[in-house]
């Protein structure tokens, strides 16, 4: 798909936050490794027509991040691969190992705000 991990980090993150989408530093404080130029990144998928850039309706000073359909698509193509991948590298460790490493994952896991500043 020509992603870079960030590129399709940014966009399940994109995708997850629906409708309204998110400001890149709402994107930022999401994501699973720290991109020194986010919003060279996010332009970047904006160029290619995955994601799509504007301004909030309720504060014009805010500008937000969309997925496009196209985003949408090329993320439900990859997601089986993903998922295989996941299963293929995981899935020696059995149920009982994997809800364990994953309440890990989550106890390690920064707190979500819902106000990233």
């Amino acid at each position: 798909a020509g992603l870079s991990p960030s590129q399709y980090n940014v966009l399940r993150i994109l995708r997850a936050a629906g409708r309204g989408g998110l400001s890149c530093t709402e994107i930022g404080a999401r994501m699973v490794t720290r991109d020194s130029d986010l919003t060279r990144l996010v332009s970047g998928l904006a160029h290619a027509k995955l994601v799509m850039r504007g301004t909030d309706a309720d504060d014009r000073r805010r500008s937000t991040n969309r997925i496009t359909p196209a985003g949408r698509t090329l993320l439900g193509r990859l997601d089986r691969a993903v998922a295989d991948a996941a299963k293929q590298t995981l899935g020696h460790l059995g149920r009982a190992r994997l809800t364990a490493l994953r309440d890990l994952l989550i106890a390690f896991a920064p707190p979500q705000t819902s106000d990233p500043q």
